[in-house]
């Protein structure tokens, strides 16, 4: 293994398996412990690797209503808007967009009384000019990450 590739490897290993001890990640990349050790440190030191969290099946813990809310707000409202957002619990992604809407916002819900009470809510908000709720059917893919390529290979 070049060290130039390191990284990669590093990080795709872990995408593999995010609780893999430093001693299997050194024998699956053939370097020593503290090598991966450093190298681990940097990438979490320059905010590559921002944790290590588990993946939750909302699904089997019955939050099983996934929802999209498009968003149009009002004028220099949008950091506050968006942070309001965030904070709710049930938001697990809030995007600042471009077209026709200024927020895309996903959350996870109990049941569409629950989904409700949240959407009565931001179309209560001054800040809210328009909205557009979409109900997810199927999640063909969810908290999907991806591989990076190694040059050379």
């Amino acid at each position: 293994m070049t060290y130039e590739n390191l990284d990669a490897e590093l990080i795709n290993a872990l995408l593999g398996d995010g609780r893999a001890s430093l001693r299997s990640l050194a024998e699956e990349l053939d370097v020593s412990v503290t090598t991966v050790s450093n190298h681990l440190s940097d990438l979490e030191d320059e905010g590559v690797i921002r944790g290590y969290t588990p993946i939750v099946d909302y699904d089997k813990l019955g939050y099983d209503v996934t929802a999209i809310l498009q968003l149009k707000v009002e004028g220099g409202a949008l950091p506050d808007l968006t942070d309001r957002l965030r904070a709710h619990k049930q938001m697990v992604s809030v995007y600042e967009v471009t077209g026709d809407y200024d927020v895309i916002a996903v959350g996870k819900f109990t049941d569409t009384d629950d989904m409700n009470t949240l959407i009565k809510e931001l179309l209560g908000d001054a800040d809210i000019n328009e909205s557009a709720t979409s109900v997810v059917l199927d999640a063909a893919v969810e908290n999907q990450q991806f591989q990076l390529d190694i040059d050379g290979e």
